[in-house]
């Protein structure tokens, strides 16, 4: 579900004595553009006590927001976003949240359907041409909901062993959405369009194009006008514009499985100009977007319709709670109920958006470490059950 590659802890040993940048502390200041009243809010010691066990078990920050119908909003932030200039973490910091941009991504085409400029039962190839078409199988047969749905049967270029090793051997190279569509180019597909589902970042990268070709603009730029200006989203912009944006927090990774994590705030330049990755935001701003969503405030009730219309993989991951795909979406069977959700994660970040259908319950948290021993307290069912079960009891 995420973009991780797992990979990277084996063969990333020749950046390992890279030193952390001297920076003040001014860099990471922010502000929210409301009265932040979380500390009045009957959780906050409970959510507070969560956060600090997440950065005590060696998570390096975290921040976290929380709505709930009763309570309102809450913030709040544990542990460092700069370890080499020992500067603590706030909630209105900036991080990276990965694919969870596909869930912005797949709003924005369904509210291009709505203004009558697509179909989603258009091929793909109807609007891209060329070697994307060509030379990635299933891109000529394959439909947008397929594509949204991760039902298109397209191979995922992360999956690529030469595109692994090309990462690794350049971990701060920039890609084009042309160079990484290469990786895809005469793999076989996993299956024929809607026999099954699985996860493709290749097929969000062509809905960034398509999104592109029908706007006439960066695809990011059509997020901006469409969602972000829209919802006052001010902390949340496209890695495109600014690739290591001032205020961003550090990442870390776990390298060794030792929780002696390594900087690697500089080691994402793969989704940089792609619409499977690169979104730059926060908590806050994520939460907002979550509920305006599923409010009906951004897309119509048909087209959220469409959205939360799930198609079951044939295989379920017997590690994970049992996931269905929607457009951009996923829901998951969890103790607390059904939730839906998306997960995104860089290297050094992670990030995950939870909402509860039956009460509105908003859960957005964001940690700027990841991989080996950390992974166990972020990403994993135990860890989203605990912070599940903590938020709803």
């Amino acid at each position: 579900m995420t973009k991780k590659i797992y990979f990277i802890l084996a063969f990333v040993l020749v950046f390992a004595c890279r030193k952390g940048e001297n920076i003040e502390p001014d860099f990471y200041s922010c502000n929210l553009n409301f009265t932040d009243s979380s500390s009045a809010n009957q959780d906050d010691s409970k959510y507070r006590s969560l956060l600090t066990d997440m950065t005590s078990s060696g998570v390096v920050g975290v921040t976290m927001s929380v709505y709930r119908q009763h309570s309102g909003i809450w913030l709040g932030a544990s542990g460092m976003a700069d370890l080499h200039n020992n500067i603590g973490m706030k909630s209105c910091n900036i991080t990276r949240v990965g694919s969870t941009v596909k869930m912005l991504t797949a709003t924005t085409v369904l509210k291009l359907m709505e203004e009558g400029k697509l179909s989603l039962e258009d091929k793909i190839a109807d609007y891209l041409q060329g070697d994307v078409i060509d030379k990635i199988e299933n891109a000529d047969k394959a439909t947008i909901r397929q594509l949204l749905q991760h039902s298109s049967g397209i191979y995922n270029y992360i999956q690529n062993l030469k595109f692994q090793t090309a990462s690794l051997n350049d971990l701060i190279r920039e890609w084009k959405p042309d160079d990484l569509l290469k990786y895809a180019y005469h793999k076989k597909a996993y299956f024929e369009p809607g026999e099954d589902v699985r996860y493709s970042n290749t097929g969000y990268i062509l809905l960034g194009l398509l999104i592109e070709k029908i706007e006439g603009k960066p695809f990011y730029k059509v997020f901006e006008e469409k969602i972000f200006d829209p919802l006052g989203m001010d902390m949340t912009s496209f890695a495109a514009e600014d690739h290591v944006p001032d205020g961003i927090v550090r990442g870390y990774i776990d390298l060794y499985s030792n929780l002696q994590v390594i900087e690697s705030t500089y080691f994402s330049g793969w989704d940089y100009y792609t619409a499977d990755g690169g979104l730059i935001s926060n908590p806050y701003d994520l939460n907002g977007f979550f509920r305006a969503l599923m409010g009906g405030q951004i897309i119509n009730s048909n087209s959220l319709d469409e959205m939360l219309t799930w198609k079951t993989p044939g295989d379920l991951d017997p590690d994970f709670y049992d996931i269905h795909f929607g457009l951009g979406i996923f829901k998951i069977d969890t103790p607390e109920g059904i939730a839906y959700m998306h997960s995104g994660d860089a290297i050094g970040y992670y990030a995950n958006m939870i909402f509860f259908p039956d009460d509105s319950t908003t859960i957005v948290y964001a940690v700027n470490s990841n991989y080996g021993k950390i992974d166990r307290f972020v990403s994993t069912q135990e860890a989203m059950d605990k912070i599940m079960s903590t938020v709803k009891e």
